[in-house]
């Protein structure tokens, strides 16, 4: 008994039975969604949690090393490609190869100035009277003008540009028709920057060619060649306003001379120079000049060649002189003949096709002609059998199809005034073909326009 309370006393716990059974050790359980210990006491939770923070610690130390090591090697990397390149520039600058190297200051940019008197005109020119580009240009410069097209009196509606060759110091300029309107608004920009209102003295659509006046007596004329005398090879420059870019020059040759070429728009033929200068929509007007500085043609895209690059023409001057001379003279050129139709030719299917979408029917296989689409009541022609829808099929017993076949029948036998015949022909729907003859007299064109 004393035994027993002595070790009761020691260790202030109860007396071992040994009829009880020893309880197992607790092991914490854990719940798989909170992931929190079950069963275990406030004490170990501090515990784990003071584990947790010293790894967390030890990664940190351990990423803080690799990080600085990283900028270390990098740091290197950096200084030793420094001193290569240093070394590398000492060396060059002792072997004295220097020529890679780009300063970035002090950069000397030299410049000079043409000789004294290296633009003086006389300088461009040779005992002979012959000039350089740069002469002929600066000679023939001054006479050319652009000229602009408005459709109304305010000129708010511009309805183009083109250019023109001065003629007289008194105002008159020579342009192409089609730079005009008849009925249109126009003014004179001259290469001193002065602004003139002009007006037509006469056109000619059918040449292409119309005098204008403004009023003004300090303009510089041209000095016109002769074209007779142009040569194939000759060197020329074309001068104009091409998309409004005033007073611009282009240098070619001669490419051929006296070609016979049909304008695009009216079909009429014309004596041209054929070039290799660039002529644009905007040169229409404008000169194509010679090394003596003289005008040997009229530049006009109705004239030029839009199948092949660097095919331009100019109408001689040789041919332009008695138009102009009879335009200034009369305002209009005379002979010229009107028959008061308009027409539509048969040259092709697309052609055909339309004349037959007009009718309503087609029409039979192998018939040719011209279609009458109008006809003028103030022309002789109105008084005819002829009417609208009817067609035109021979001229004095000259088949024709077409405009150009209609006006060389005419124009190489009759003028203003005669009496022309000519075979009609009127087409049902069943395709029956009735013809008829008409005689006409031929009206005088005093408008420019036909």
């Amino acid at each position: 008994m004393d035994e027993e309370k002595n070790f009761s006393a020691e260790n202030n716990n109860p007396p071992y039975n040994s009829e009880t059974p020893p309880q197992p050790v607790q092991t914490p359980v854990y719940n798989p969604f909170m992931y929190e210990p079950i069963g275990i006491s406030d004490f170990d939770k501090a515990a784990v949690e003071a584990m947790k923070a010293a790894e967390e610690r030890k990664e940190k130390i351990k990423r803080m090393r690799r990080e600085r090591g990283i900028f270390f090697l990098v740091m290197f990397i950096f200084v030793i490609a420094a001193v290569l390149a240093v070394y590398g520039i000492v060396s060059d600058i002792r072997k004295g190869n220097t020529e890679n190297i780009i300063p970035n200051e002090h950069i000397v940019l030299y410049q000079n100035s043409k000789p004294e008197g290296a633009n003086d005109l006389s300088n461009f020119i040779d005992e002979n009277g012959k000039y350089t580009t740069e002469g002929a240009a600066a000679a023939v410069k001054p006479s050319i003008v652009e000229i602009y097209t408005y459709g109304d009196s305010v000129k708010n509606e511009l309805h183009g540009t083109g250019s023109g060759v001065v003629l007289s110091k008194d105002g008159y300029i020579v342009t192409n028709a089609h730079v005009l309107q008849a009925d249109g608004y126009h003014t004179v920009h001259t290469v001193d920057g002065k602004v003139l209102n002009a007006s037509i003295v006469g056109r000619d659509s059918k040449t292409d060619i119309a005098v204008i006046k403004v009023n003004s007596s300090e303009l510089t004329p041209a000095v016109l060649g002769d074209s007779d005398e142009v040569i194939v090879g000759e060197q020329v420059i074309a001068i104009g306003n091409p998309a409004g870019l005033s007073s611009s020059v282009t240098d070619g040759i001669v490419s051929a001379v006296s070609r016979k070429i049909r304008s695009d728009s009216t079909g009429f033929e014309m004596e041209c120079i054929q070039t290799n200068a660039a002529i644009s929509p905007g040169n229409s007007g404008g000169a194509l000049v010679n090394m003596y500085g003289q005008v040997i043609g009229i530049t006009s895209s109705k004239y030029v060649s839009s199948s092949y690059e660097g095919l331009g023409f100019a109408i001689t001057i040789n041919a332009v002189k008695p138009i102009i001379e009879e335009l200034i003279d009369k305002g209009y050129m005379s002979g010229r003949f009107r028959i008061g139709i308009t027409l539509t030719g048969m040259d092709s299917e697309e052609q055909i096709s339309a004349i037959e979408s007009s009718l309503g029917f087609e029409l039979p296989k192998d018939f040719s002609g011209v279609y009458i689409v109008d006809i003028s009541d103030d022309c002789d022609i109105a008084k005819t059998e002829l009417k609208k829808g009817d067609f035109i099929t021979k001229i004095d017993g000259k088949p024709i199809k077409n405009y150009n076949e209609l006006y060389d029948a005419i124009s190489g036998k009759y003028k203003a005034g005669d009496t022309v015949p000519a075979t009609c022909a009127h087409v049902t729907k069943d395709k029956q073909v009735k013809y008829y003859d008409i005689e006409f007299k031929l009206m005088e064109d005093t408008s420019g326009n036909f």
